[in-house]
């Protein structure tokens, strides 16, 4: 069972970083020009988001791939994953906050 389940979760990882590359690549081709100073604010927590599950993904693909000898950077690109993991829910949940506090300034 558990063989299954970090097969699952390596099949996920990686789709989730092809659509993280997907997303950044769309808002990257976004026109700059009409976005107004508040929707540019959505669109750096877009970016930023995406760009740090891509550290995510790739700090737990790494995990795979050091030996246990290496305890050192074993820690160290475990920190990484969780710190890029906060911040992407940081960033996640900062979206609607950042929207009800536009309407409030609108009204």
């Amino acid at each position: 069972m558990q063989i299954l389940h970090s097969v699952w979760h390596d099949v996920i990882l990686l789709l989730s970083f092809l659509a993280s590359i997907i997303g950044l690549v769309l808002l990257a081709k976004t026109n700059q020009a009409q976005v107004e100073e508040l929707e540019e604010t959505e669109f750096v927590l877009f970016r930023m988001s995406f760009a740090y599950w891509l550290v995510y993904c790739i700090a737990c693909g790494l995990q795979k791939f050091i030996f246990p000898d290496w305890e050192v950077l074993a820690l160290g690109v475990k920190l990484t994953a969780a710190l890029s993991y906060f911040l992407t829910f940081a960033c996640i949940v900062c979206l609607p906050l950042h929207r009800v506090a536009i309407r409030q300034i609108e009204e």
